[in-house]
């Protein structure tokens, strides 16, 4: 699949992180976008199926994602690292429960009997001897029909990519109405999103999705849209039909657990739906080196990140907001020619630079997006983006970046970020 010019470094770590038990929902492939973390090399150059639909942060190539953003819901990151360890009487209780493999038509009858009171039409289903067990059907209460889908996965437990599942995003980054997570007195981390299917509101679908993530890697995701279909489709209701607390009782029913036990392994021992995650740069020095390298004149007004490779700014020179977003990764040598075409720069140390400028991506009226991506010979890759407003998806707040292209360019070729890697 070619790599797009201009991606997002969010949405993917939503794609594959929320979404990695397949391709099982349809997505606005188009409107998704690559950056952050839930990677493996080859995963950095597609885009994957994303739980969340369009959205927002620095539009990189081939880069994949998982963001973990301030504003993250509840639960340390000790708390998580605890819980994903199997710590506790009724994780280690759980991890003992035999496997319990679901055909097609018991994942819509296990859905089914979850659901409130209503009518169910449209059920499609794949069982678990597939390694990407899913369910989705049509419901209706009576008060207009919304889409329903649960889909199963694992993950490799106490590692990046459990915890990333249940972080909820930045709102600065990833507009939607509420997010929450909860850690459950079985050491489960339960996050609960309402959103929208595209965040740029250019319809008025609604997604809200529940994402449970056990101690034992157990990964149960469950969505639903207040339309019959999760796109294409007109809205049916104000609201999808299940509260965020029906959601949440899906998600944490015992079934979907032992159905995850029986997904198969690979022959190297590892859950065919997993993800393992090599190491990146810390996100907290990330965001620490951007604000130092800022040009003098620009006031940090805020900032975040995620826990490796990828943080962002929002400055104001006192002529309007601009968004500066940087993902800093290791071993992408392999993806070079994806990533630097024939118009790259080639320094005499063997740096590649390219420099794109376009409009945003994300819905902002107005919106431009400046980037400078480079790759080092080792393979060390640094890629910044300024934007001329504080979000990819408010209006422009002023002509252009706050920042010029040639400090952009000084920033990603900057010294300090080889420390990190």
């Amino acid at each position: 699949m070619p790599v797009e010019p201009t991606q997002d470094p969010f949405e993917d770590r939503l794609g594959a992180a929320l979404r990695q038990t397949g391709d099982t929902f349809d997505t606005d492939r188009p409107a998704l976008v690559a950056a952050g973390h839930t990677r493996g090399r080859r995963m950095r150059v597609r885009r994957r199926a994303a739980v969340f639909g369009g959205a927002a942060s620095l539009a990189l190539v081939g880069v994949g994602a998982t963001l973990v953003l301030p504003g993250a819901g509840q639960g340390t990151d000790e708390e998580r690292t605890r819980s994903a360890g199997r710590t506790g009487t009724a994780a280690v209780a759980s991890a003992t429960a035999a496997p319990t493999p679901l055909t097609g038509e018991e994942m819509i009858a296990t859905l089914r009997s979850l659901l409130p009171a209503g009518k169910v039409t449209g059920a499609t289903a794949q069982g678990t001897s597939t390694g990407t067990p899913y369910a989705n059907v049509v419901y209706d209460d009576g008060q207009g029909a919304g889409a329903v889908a649960v889909g199963l996965g694992r993950v490799e437990p106490d590692s990046q990519s459990a915890r990333e599942m249940t972080t909820c995003p930045d709102k600065a980054v990833f507009p939607h109405d509420a997010c929450r997570t909860t850690r459950l007195a079985d050491g489960s981390f339960l996050m609960i999103f309402q959103g929208y299917e595209y965040p740029d509101r250019r319809v008025d679908t609604k997604r809200w999705q529940a994402e449970l993530v056990t101690p034992e890697g157990r990964h149960i995701s469950v969505s639903e849209w207040n339309a019959a279909a999760e796109k294409d489709a007109p809205v049916t209701r104000p609201e999808p039909p299940l509260t965020p607390a029906e959601l949440g009782k899906i998600a944490t029913a015992p079934a979907w657990r032992g159905a995850a036990d029986a997904i198969p392994v690979d022959p190297k021992g590892k859950p065919t739906s997993g993800t393992d995650l090599p190491p990146g740069a810390d996100g907290t020095t990330v965001v620490k080196t951007l604000r130092k390298l800022m040009p003098k004149g620009l006031k940090v007004v805020s900032e975040g990140g995620q826990e490796t490779e990828y943080g962002y700014v929002v400055v104001d020179d006192g002529r309007g907001a601009t968004l500066v977003q940087i993902n800093v990764q290791p071993d992408m040598s392999d993806v070079a020619d994806q990533l630097f075409g024939p118009e790259a720069e080639t320094l005499p140390d063997g740096t590649k630079v390219a420099v794109r400028q376009g409009p945003g991506e994300k819905g902002g009226e107005g919106v431009v997006m400046w980037t400078v991506d480079t790759l080092r010979p080792d393979g060390r890759r640094v890629v910044i983006s300024a934007f001329n407003s504080g979000a990819q998806h408010t209006p422009a707040t002023r002509e252009t970046p706050a920042l010029t292209i040639g400090q952009l360019r000084e920033i990603a070729l900057s010294e300090q970020w080889l420390t990190l890697l």
